[in-house]
């Protein structure tokens, strides 16, 4: 067989070439794969926070048995501290802000089964105006996306917590959009609460 023959019947170029056309939408593929993947992490990690937040909220508070246990600015700071320092790398008072509701009955008479904000507490660099209502808020069906929204039992208080974060993608926002995103958790209060007032002996996390 003569070289320019041999040559003409060589597959192995042609392997070569489908390759090199392949490799750029490969690698589009894995790091699109690779953004996906980051953004649903931070999403589910946000989401556990938040979860976290309205659990440790529902259980603050002093007293004894017998008495309803009264909450304090200082127990409420110190829960938002602790989300900072649980949130590590995400930067969630950097990047974010984590909002505090306490969810309860409207005082009497109440013959709609209507809901207030009766407090709100706000922390994070961020700003964002709460997606469900604000403080003194009166007249509320509940707290949350339509159709799956939370309310409070009769002489109890839901703590509705609404975490809005500033995701970065990983491959720079031209590559895939994702922006900001929110995520919320509800916790019934355990124990019996004193809901008419907390104590003041800090500085309140204010929302303004």
């Amino acid at each position: 067989m003569s070289p320019v023959r041999g040559m003409l019947s060589d597959a192995r170029g042609v392997a070569f070439v489908e390759f090199a056309l392949s490799l750029p939408l490969f690698l589009v593929m894995l790091m699109g794969g690779a953004e996906v993947a980051h953004y649903m992490t931070t999403r589910m990690r946000v989401s556990q926070l938040a979860l976290h937040v309205a659990d440790h909220a529902a259980r603050i508070g002093d007293g004894d048995l017998l008495a309803a246990k009264l909450i304090s600015e200082r127990q409420i700071n110190d829960l938002l501290t602790g989300a900072g320092l649980q949130s590590a790398e995400l930067d969630i008072y950097g990047r974010g802000r984590v909002i505090l509701s306490s969810l309860q009955e409207m005082d009497a008479p109440n013959p709609n089964n209507r809901f207030e904000i009766k407090w709100q507490r706000c922390r994070g660099s961020l700003t964002h105006t709460p997606e469900y209502g604000e403080q003194g808020a009166t007249d509320l069906t509940g707290m949350g996306p339509a159709g799956n929204q939370v309310t409070a039992l009769p002489n109890g208080a839901t703590m509705f917590v609404e975490i809005r974060y500033d995701y970065r993608p990983l491959l720079g926002s031209d590559y895939i959009a994702f922006g900001d995103f929110t995520e919320s958790a509800a916790m019934a209060v355990r124990n019996r609460r004193n809901l008419q007032q907390i104590a003041q002996d800090a500085p309140p996390s204010s929302c303004s």
